[in-house]
């Protein structure tokens, strides 16, 4: 899943996929109606690759936060976002428990969960391609395969002296 492209933009309500790209501004499409318009680079964008969330020890992407709530919920939708505060709490603390309730705001987990249904509401969630292949002990890597670069000078050149 790759979430570089899709954006979140103070101010407006959903996630936007990026469109195009221009001097100054970023075509973007909203996810939940298609309707497109130009974000200014004035306005406060945020790619959800970007955005991790605080926890009692190193903090988590908001990749692993959408993963953990699609492998807890059997890939179902998350509870309405407009639930109580401590209801929203209580899920995400089951959820991600680690999570540091100090700096994790009830609104930040209730942007969360409105981000996951929609990605989820559109079939936008797909973890699948995160699954890699690690070469074993015995495969050489493609790195050590690779012949040195050249350097342009020959080993036996002689460079004439003034």
């Amino acid at each position: 899943m790759d979430l570089s492209k899709i954006l979140s933009i103070a101010g407006k309500n959903g996630l936007f996929k990026v469109v195009s790209q221009g001097k100054n501004t970023v075509i973007v499409e909203s996810i939940v109606d298609q309707k497109r318009f130009p974000a200014f680079g004035h306005e406060k964008i945020s790619s959800l690759e970007e955005i991790s969330v605080f926890t009692t020890g190193e903090d988590i992407s908001l990749k692993e936060v959408f993963k953990s709530f699609h492998t807890k919920l059997e890939g179902k939708p998350a509870p309405d976002p407009k639930s109580d505060n401590q209801a929203l709490k209580d899920f995400f603390g089951e959820m991600v428990p680690e999570y540091d309730k100090e700096r994790v705001y009830a609104s930040d987990i209730r942007k969360m969960i409105l981000w996951y249904n929609i990605l989820l509401m559109h079939d936008m969630l797909d973890f699948k391609e995160e699954e890699t292949v690690e070469p074993t002990a015995g495969e050489p890597q493609a790195a050590e395969q690779q012949d040195p670069p050249q350097t342009g000078a020959d080993e036996g050149s002689v460079t004439p002296e003034n």
